[in-house]
């Protein structure tokens, strides 16, 4: 009887850990803290309870567009290495299983988003699910095009954010979104450069080079990143934050660019990867010096 309840626990337990992983957490997360400094940078004083709101519904959002990709992409993730342990390649979870806990999460989002936010800001968040969910995935074994539309629901957690909380499109959200559109490309492509050999087993075509891992593709890379300069000072310009953060988006965004200038010059993957790290680093230094700038 013991062990029959203790296997009954166990497999409980994978269950829920299968969930979890089909969530992305991570990557939900870093997409809710983008949501949350998009908010924090729009209201003279943080309400934080309705942070949090913002948090769980940006969560749950993301979360459902994630597991609407890998519904999608089932059968494609099980040729690549770096996506064939899934919960659904793997069949520890069916797909009705995935749709389900998609769509609960899709209605917990718009809930929290209608009730104690406004309606912009859940029609941002839903044409964002849309747009990564249902016309990002099919383009990604299309063409390097599917890297320009990914980009645009990838750059809207900081607008979304913002107008979550003054129910207001405007210029400032707007350079948010460009902040993020633009860093999406160094981004998402050095991890193209390194993963390139998983993505052609399944058929994606995401550098913007015919030649692949080449001196084109590195030279886009540099181009997209050289765009981070300028929009990096928008926001001291139109007087959203302070000259200090103004100075850490220039350092950073210089920074940021020699190292495309490395991948460039030895087009290796090691060089790719350290974008990759850059990358990572940029995006949530940038956006704690907006916020310590204006507080």
């Amino acid at each position: 009887m013991q062990q029959t309840k203790t296997i009954g626990i166990s497999a409980f337990a994978l269950k829920g850990k299968a969930y979890f992983d089909l969530l992305k957490f991570r990557l939900s997360v870093f997409v809710a803290l983008s949501g949350m400094f998009g908010y924090s940078l729009a209201v003279s004083r943080i309400d934080w309870l309705k942070l949090g709101l913002l948090f769980i519904a940006s969560l749950a959002m993301t979360g459902s567009a994630n597991i609407i990709n890998q519904i999608i992409e089932k059968e494609y993730d099980k040729l690549m290495k770096r996506t064939a342990g899934r919960p659904l390649p793997t069949g520890r979870l069916t797909v009705q299983e995935a749709a389900i806990y998609a769509f609960a999460l899709f209605i917990v989002a718009c809930f929290l988003f209608i009730v104690f936010f406004n309606l912009r800001s859940c029609a941002l968040s839903v044409l964002s699910l849309l747009l990564y969910g249902f016309v990002y995935t099919p383009l990604k074994r299309v063409g390097p095009i599917a890297v320009f539309v990914g980009a645009l629901p990838g750059a809207f957690p900081p607008m979304i954010g913002w107008v979550a909380a003054t129910n207001h499109y405007g210029l400032e959200p707007g350079i948010l979104f460009a902040i993020q559109f633009f860093w999406q490309f160094p981004h998402f492509w050095a991890i193209a450069w390194v993963a390139d050999t998983d993505y052609t087993k399944a058929g994606f075509k995401l550098l913007p080079s015919t030649g692949g891992k080449d001196e084109k593709t590195a030279l886009q890379i540099m181009i997209y990143t050289l765009f981070l300069l300028p929009v990096g000072w928008l926001p001291y310009e139109l007087g959203m934050t302070g000259i200090n953060s103004a100075i850490v988006a220039m350092v950073c965004g210089i920074l940021f660019l020699t190292q495309t200038f490395y991948l460039m010059r030895k087009r290796t993957d090691k060089a790719a990867l350290q974008i990759m790290f850059g990358s990572f680093l940029y995006l949530p230094i940038l956006q704690i010096a907006f916020l310590l700038d204006k507080l």
